[in-house]
C-alpha cells in the first residue's frame, strides 16, 4: 500500500489523534461493569433506564476529557499535511460526535473536518463494527478499498478489515496486532514520513 497515493482517510480520534486520555478500568468500575468486557455493548445490554443513567455519566465524564485534550506526537502535522493535498478526511469514533468536535477544537483541527464526516456512536454502529466506516465510504462516494483507516486499537483495525479499507496502526511502539495492519507507525510523525 502507497500511503502517499491515498486520497481518502479515516481516523479514530481518541489515542490517535490525541494523547490517550481514558481510565477504562476506572470507567468500568464507576459504572460496574466488568473488567473484561467492553463498555459500549455492556450498556447497549442493560435495561433502557439504567442504560440513559450510565450513558449521561459517561458523557459528562468524556465531556471533561474532551475539553482538555492534547495532540498526539505528530497528529498536527499529519492531518495539516494531508488536507493540504486535498485529501478527504473523517473521523470514526466510539465517542459522542459532539465531543469529537471539542477534541478537535482543543487540538487546533475542527477545521480539517466537516462535521458530516465525524460519526461517533450515536451515528453507527461502534468499531469494530464496520458500519461507520461504510458510512463514510457511501458519502464519499468510493470504495471501502480506497480508504484508510488510521487507529491505536485492534477495534480500529478489525473495522477497516471488515471494511476492505486499508488498517494502519500508530502510536504503538510495536505492531500489537500482527496481520492487522497493513502499515505500522510509532507516531504520526513517522507516518507522515512515509506519505513521501
Amino acid at each position: 500500500m502507497n500511503l502517499g497515493q491515498v486520497r481518502h482517510w479515516v481516523f479514530d480520534m481518541d489515542g490517535t489523534l490525541t494523547v490517550a486520555a481514558h481510565d477504562f478500568a476506572a470507567i468500568r468500575v464507576k459504572l460496574g461493569i466488568p473488567p473484561k468486557d467492553d463498555i459500549l455493548a455492556h450498556l447497549a445490554a442493560l435495561p433502557a433506564d439504567e442504560a440513559a443513567a450510565k450513558h449521561a455519566w459517561l458523557l459528562e465524564h468524556e465531556r471533561h476529557l474532551a475539553f482538555a485534550s492534547r495532540a498526539a506526537q505528530g497528529a498536527v502535522e499529519l492531518v495539516r499535511e494531508l488536507a493540504s493535498r486535498g485529501c478527504q478526511l473523517g473521523i470514526l469514533t466510539r465517542n459522542a460526535r459532539e465531543l469529537a468536535h471539542i477534541t478537535l477544537e482543543a487540538i487546533g483541527l475542527a477545521d480539517c473536518f466537516p462535521v458530516a464526516h465525524i460519526l461517533g456512536r450515536d451515528e453507527a454502529q461502534p468499531k469494530p463494527s464496520p458500519d461507520g466506516l461504510l458510512k463514510i465510504a457511501d458519502a464519499w462516494g468510493v470504495a471501502p478499498q480506497a480508504m484508510v483507516m488510521v487507529g491505536d486499537h485492534r477495534f480500529d483495525l478489525d473495522c477497516g478489515r471488515a471494511a476492505g479499507a486499508g488498517t494502519v496502526l500508530v502510536n504503538q511502539p510495536h505492531d500489537a496486532w500482527p496481520g492487522l495492519a497493513d502499515r505500522h507507525a510509532p507516531d504520526c510523525h513517522a507516518l507522515k514520513r512515509m506519505l513521501g
